[in-house]
């Protein structure tokens, strides 16, 4: 009896286990893995390792694109010959990258005749004296250096001009970061009031280097909120008035006539311009030097600021600004990001642009 009483509880518990386990596999997800139970809790994950800082801008790192156009004729004159085809393949670079005619002949022309003299006699020579004389036709370090008097109760002036898309209020926010950063009492004048936010975009760099900004009312007369940011200036104690004025065509006379009225406004007392910028957009290449052109002759443009250089090509206008106009370029744009607007370096510009030391 007692024998058939065991045999019916093994047989129970033989069914309760099957059952539990029929149960645990249908309560799986089809071909999910089998629960495996740890006998202690799984370690933690490393934690992620911290990110690496952004690249810092420089011209070897961000002019990849116009030294790509001299590559082949760098590597022709790396092998040490000089013939016919040599002068072609330079050539050919210096018009790509938006040198010029005029200053690719002239550049060459000097070159041919050192070869001729003997003073080069092999490709690598002529490489470190093509260097040697961009280098020459763009020092002008007198004139690069951003002019600020300082002088107390009289505000500097610093105008921004350029037609619509070059990146003008990006350039000025930059600008008063850098100043602001340099310890100057910086105010902005948002004289842009024609272009739809152009303020607000000034606003939120204001915000971001602790400045005050003046604005005016949408589609508003811009040499009056330039005039009252000179007077605010002074009262203040501000020592820099950045002023934005609106895109315009260069070969838009009424438009340049009210630049030209501007700049008169700025420069009445207590205001005293010191600078007036052109930014130049360098993807448009030889476009950018007929805006200089026709900018200087309107408001006495004394320097220029060159904008996606790290994105184009063209990089040779830098040269032909300097030779055809003779205004120092002051700042270029190495990329987006608000310490990317770099005082201009002939020296490391031409070694990034050749791919020289």
């Amino acid at each position: 009896m007692l024998l058939v009483v065991a045999l019916v509880v093994v047989a129970v518990l033989v069914v309760l286990a099957a059952a539990a386990f029929l149960i645990g596999r249908s309560r799986r997800a089809p071909g999910a893995p089998p629960v495996t139970r740890l006998s202690e809790p799984p370690e933690p994950p490393e934690p992620a390792e911290p990110a690496e800082p952004a690249e810092r801008a420089t011209y070897r790192n961000r002019l990849g694109n116009v030294r790509g156009v001299f590559s082949g004729a760098v590597s022709a004159l790396r092998s040490g010959r000089i013939d016919a085809a040599t002068w072609d393949s330079l050539e050919e670079a210096l018009i790509r990258a938006d040198v010029g005619v005029a200053t690719t002949g002239a550049l060459l022309s000097d070159m041919r005749q050192k070869v001729q003299s003997k003073e080069i006699s092999n490709g690598d020579d002529l490489l470190g004296a093509l260097g040697s004389a961009i280098r020459d036709l763009l020092d002008t370090s007198d004139s690069r250096a951003l002019r600020f008097d300082g002088n107390p109760g009289t505000p500097d002036v610093w105008l921004v001009v350029g037609v619509n898309g070059v990146g003008k209020t990006t350039t000025i926010g930059k600008l008063a970061r850098q100043q602001a950063a340099a310890g100057r009492s910086v105010l902005l004048a948002a004289g842009d009031t024609f272009r739809a936010a152009a303020a607000d975009q000034l606003g939120l760099w204001a915000e971001r280097s602790g400045v005050e900004i003046v604005r005016g009312a949408e589609g508003g007369d811009p040499s009056a909120i330039v005039f009252d940011a000179v007077q605010r200036a002074a009262a203040r104690g501000n020592d820099l008035v950045l002023a934005d004025t609106a895109g315009r065509l260069h070969n838009k006379a009424n438009l340049v006539e009210e630049l030209k009225k501007i700049r008169r406004v700025a420069d009445r007392d207590p205001g005293h311009v010191t600078e007036v910028l052109l930014v130049l957009d360098a993807t448009t290449g030889q476009n950018a030097l007929a805006q200089a052109r026709e900018f200087t002759g309107a408001v006495t443009v004394t320097g220029i600021v060159l904008t996606k250089l790290d994105g184009t090509a063209k990089g040779g206008i830098v040269i032909a600004i300097q030779r055809e106009l003779g205004l120092p370029v002051k700042l270029v744009g190495l990329g987006e990001g608000p310490d990317d607007l770099v005082a201009f370096d002939p020296d490391e510009f031409v070694g990034a642009l050749l791919g020289i030391d």
